[in-house]
C-alpha cells in the first residue's frame, strides 16, 4: 500500500523531531498551499547482452539523447569502446559510438524508448539486492508518471495515493507539477573533499509557465510551496537561479549544498537519502546539518525503513535557508 509508510516530521526551525504515519501528512500542510510533484516517468532502462567478441554486458541508460541515441554505464569485463558492437535483448545490435565523460554514447536503429518498454528491465537502485520483479514496472512508478526519461524513480512521490491527492484537495491544497528525469548518477556518492570540484550529472527539467503560474499565485496568498522530492526543488530553484523564478526547459546540473539559499522552496516531502550523496547534502541545506542528522538517528533508533521503498519525512527551512524572490 502506497501511503502505508512512516511519516517524520523535522522542523528546521527548532531541529525537533516528531513521528507520525504518511496518511497525516495532511495535518503537516495548510489550506493553501501548493504540493509541486515530478511527473517523470522510469523508463525500464536496464539491458543484459553481450558484445560481439563474447563477453557479457550490462547496460543501464542514464539519459536520451535523442530518439535512437543514448548514454549509459557499460559494465562489461573490458569496457566498451567507440565501434563495439552490443548484442542486446531481441535480436538488436547497438553500436557504441563515443563517450561522454564516463558514459557511454550507445546508438540503435529504433527508437530506444519503444524498445526499452519492450525488453528492458526496470533500473532498481543498486542498494535494493534483488532482481526487478514484473510488479515494479508499475510499483516503481508514481502514480502521476506521465513524461517518460528518468531511469530512476522520483521516490517521494511513490507514498502518494488517489485519496491522498483527494484529502489534500478538499482542505484547500493545489497541485502542480515540473519534470525531471532522473539519472542513474543520482546515486552516486561525491568522491572529493572539495564539493566546489564535484560534478554534477546532467539531467533534463521543463518547469511550465502554468507552474510557474501556480506558485505565484500561491505566493501571491501567503501560501507555502511544498517540493515532493528532492528532483521538484533542484527543478524548481534551477528555474530560479536568474533571481526570479521563471519556465525553464533544459538541462540542469544545479549542486545544492549547505550555505544555499533557497529561493522558491517552503517545505519538502522526501525520504531518507544514502550517506555522502548529493540528495542529502540538498536536505541539510534545507534544514539544517545538524538537525539532519539529528533527525537521521532518531530515524535509524526508531527504526525508520531507509531509501526508495522506505519511509519519508516532512522537513521545513532552518532560519537562513530562504532567501525569498
Amino acid at each position: 500500500m502506497r501511503g502505508g509508510s512512516r511519516l517524520l516530521a523535522l522542523d528546521g526551525a527548532d531541529g525537533r523531531v516528531s513521528d507520525h504515519q504518511f496518511e497525516e501528512l495532511p495535518s503537516c500542510l495548510r489550506p493553501g498551499d501548493l504540493l509541486v510533484r515530478n511527473d517523470t516517468r522510469v523508463l525500464p532502462a536496464r539491458l543484459h547482452g553481450h558484445k560481439q567478441t563474447g563477453g557479457a554486458v550490462e547496460v543501464l541508460v542514464e539519459r536520451l539523447v535523442t530518439p535512437t541515441r543514448i548514454s549509459a554505464h557499460v559494465r562489461a569485463s573490458k569496457g566498451a569502446r567507440a565501434g563495439h558492437l552490443l548484442q542486446l535483448p531481441g535480436g538488436v545490435t547497438a553500436q557504441v559510438v563515443g563517450r561522454e565523460d564516463d558514459l557511454a554514447l550507445i546508438e540503435f536503429d529504433r527508437p530506444v524508448a519503444d524498445y526499452l518498454d519492450q525488453y528492458g528491465q526496470m533500473p532498481l537502485p543498486p542498494y535494493i539486492a534483488r532482481a526487478a520483479a514484473p510488479d515494479d514496472r508499475e510499483r516503481y512508478q508514481t502514480i502521476y508518471a506521465r513524461e517518460a526519461g528518468a531511469v530512476a524513480a522520483p521516490t517521494a512521490g511513490l507514498h502518494f495515493d488517489d485519496g491522498m491527492f483527494a484529502r489534500c484537495a478538499a482542505m484547500g491544497v493545489g497541485v502542480a507539477n515540473v519534470t525531471l528525469h532522473v539519472g542513474a548518477g543520482t546515486f552516486q556518492p561525491v568522491r572529493t573533499d572539495d564539493l566546489s570540484s564535484h560534478r554534477m550529472h546532467a539531467e533534463w527539467v521543463r518547469v511550465p509557465a502554468e507552474t510557474v503560474a501556480a506558485i505565484q499565485e500561491t505566493q501571491r496568498r501567503g501560501g507555502r510551496i511544498v517540493a515532493v522530492g528532492t528532483t521538484v526543488v533542484r527543478s524548481l530553484e534551477t528555474a530560479a537561479l536568474s533571481g526570479k523564478l521563471a519556465a525553464f526547459e533544459g538541462e540542469t546540473r544545479i549542486f545544492i549544498t549547505p550555505g544555499f539559499r533557497f529561493k522558491v522552496v517552503d517545505a519538502l516531502v522526501t525520504n531518507f537519502h544514502l550517506p555522502e550523496s548529493t540528495l542529502i547534502m540538498l536536505v541539510s541545506a534545507f534544514a539544517g546539518r545538524n538537525a539532519v542528522l539529528s533527525a537521521y538517528r532518531h530515524a535509524v533508533d526508531a527504526r525508520y525503513r531507509f531509501y526508495s521503498y522506505g519511509d519519508a519525512m516532512f522537513i521545513t527551512p532552518a532560519p537562513g535557508a530562504r532567501n525569498s524572490l
